[in-house]
């Protein structure tokens, strides 16, 4: 069997659906790898800044790793801005879309409003409400947008910073996206994991 027999959904068997699970889950396998050849593609999108959106995305991933931040936030961190490709107009829940099976439901949370919560630095610049994250006061998550965009999202526009390779990165990419999608230990509702660890951050510097 090459190929499904049917050319309407309605009309497909078991036979059909056993063999168009066994391709899914081949491909879905290789979603890590798509996702970092995207991320290149970060080079050609949004000009004007001083660092490309991977540079960009890369300084937010480093920051997040030197803060000891653990590997959801850093995955989160270095994919936030992946939908600048393909979703200008609303990048932030294109990217938590993508990680959301897969991370802590506090870190997808954070990418989805992250460009609500950006408008704090330039909203009164472009017309726009630098208060709109306001109305995402008393959500549980909401102090972890905000600093998640005042350390690592806002500050990471330096050409000079030294950050880290996507290379660095992709094992951790890796990791996270090998897991079962939607597994409740991954998601964990209603759990919150502090961005920065002191203990973790100062062993990291150790190594490097």
């Amino acid at each position: 069997m090459e190929t499904v027999k049917f050319t309407q959904m309605k009309d497909g068997d078991r036979e059909d659906y056993a063999f168009l699970t066994e391709h899914e889950v081949e491909y879905a396998a290789g979603t890590a790898d798509r996702l970092l050849d995207a991320m290149t593609s970060l080079d050609k999108s949004l000009s004007g800044y001083k660092v490309t959106r991977l540079g960009h995305s890369l300084q937010s991933a480093t920051r997040a790793w030197r803060a000891g931040a653990d590997i959801d936030w850093v995955v989160s961190a270095l994919l936030h801005d992946i939908g600048d490709i393909y979703a200008p107009y609303n990048h932030d829940e294109y990217a938590a879309a993508i990680i959301r099976p897969f991370v802590r439901e506090q870190c997808a949370w954070v990418v989805e409003k992250h460009g609500d919560f950006q408008m704090l630095y330039y909203g009164e610049h472009v017309g726009g409400n630098p208060n709109k994250r306001d109305a995402f006061k008393g959500h549980a998550c909401y102090e972890d947008c905000a600093d998640f965009c005042e350390m690592w999202d806002q500050s990471s526009f330096d050409p000079d910073y030294d950050m880290m390779p996507l290379a660095f990165f992709a094992p951790m990419v890796r990791e996270v996206f090998a897991r079962k999608a939607y597994d409740p230990q991954v998601v964990r509702p209603g759990i919150r994991v502090p961005l920065t660890d002191a203990g973790v951050a100062a062993q990291r510097a150790s190594q490097n």
